[in-house]
């Protein structure tokens, strides 16, 4: 079966999307749609902008999304997903793909997440740290134990775990993590505590928009970050699409779930290739690829 597997916040560069809106109509007047939805010029940003201006959330979210969701039309009939995923900010990218959700619809809500967790990073300061080499249950156990908020956000394969909360505690929990034996346990340039109890502002707040949106049951399942189950039921899509938020990213799980119901293929749409370095790390044995549009 044919997995395609959507990218997360991280995955933006310069000059994202560009060659698409040169050589597709159909691109082109998606861009141009996403200029009118958004109020401003992204796609200027996302062309001929630094990597200083494409970091600015209102920017960044939206960007990625956009590139992911307008490869996967333009694709035109090769794009047949039996099954996606997307890792966080993708999870919406998958579910344009794959018609639970309108373009308009999910560019909106993108928007609405990106100004939604940006005001609760402001709120209140906190951080991430990427922790290398140790099991989840460690991993788990240490955070726990931690004084202040800290918890597991990112499962992204086996020994690599991305942990999320303030940041004396992130600080804290890191040294106790070296000493417990993690190869790296790093803090990273992120304005805040995603996937963690600190985005609870955020979810409330991006929970109206959800409900107050449209959604079908898509042409194939989605593997939800929340559950890291197939799932076609519109009702469930909106329900854990808000928790996803607060929630960690079980990728790791999602990934081998997908594997387990039949996924030989995996194909990463969207800028970058972050998804099929971790899916190597996952599991070897299964085939995975960038979509690409317009090569000879």
């Amino acid at each position: 079966m044919k997995a395609y597997i959507f990218p997360g916040q991280g995955a933006q560069f310069t000059g994202m999307g560009l060659d698409l809106y040169e050589k597709s109509d159909i691109a082109q007047g998606l861009f141009e749609d996403a200029n009118d939805i958004l109020g401003f010029h992204i796609t200027d940003i996302m062309f001929e902008g630094t990597p200083e201006d494409l970091k600015q959330t209102k920017v960044t979210q939206p960007a990625i999304f956009l590139h992911s969701v307008i490869l996967s039309k333009v694709l035109g009939d090769t794009f047949q997903p039996e099954m996606v995923a997307g890792h966080s900010l993708g999870e919406l990218s998958a579910l344009v793909a794959n018609g639970a959700l309108t373009f308009e619809d999910g560019l909106k809500l993108v928007s609405q997440r990106a100004l939604a967790m940006q005001k609760a990073c402001e709120a209140q300061q906190s951080t991430m740290a990427a922790v290398l080499g140790l099991d989840n249950e460690v991993v788990e156990k240490i955070c726990s134990e931690t004084p202040g908020i800290v918890v597991a956000a990112n499962y992204n394969c086996p020994g690599q775990i991305v942990i999320s909360g303030e940041i004396d505690a992130i600080n804290t929990a890191c040294e106790t993590l070296k000493e417990a034996g993690a190869r790296r346990a790093l803090v990273l340039p992120v304005g805040g505590a995603f996937h963690s109890p600190l985005m609870e502002p955020a979810r409330e707040e991006l929970a109206a928009a959800i409900e107050n949106t449209t959604f079908v049951n898509p042409n194939c399942p989605i593997y939800q970050n929340v559950t890291t189950t197939a799932i076609i039921d519109a009702t469930e899509i909106k329900k854990n699409l808000i928790s996803q938020l607060t929630a960690p990213v079980k990728w790791t799980q999602s990934i081998q779930q997908m594997i387990t119901d039949g996924a030989t293929s995996f194909t990463e749409v969207g800028p970058g290739k972050v998804l099929q370095g971790l899916l190597r790390k996952i599991d070897r044995s299964v085939a995975a690829q960038s979509a690409t549009f317009g090569e000879e």
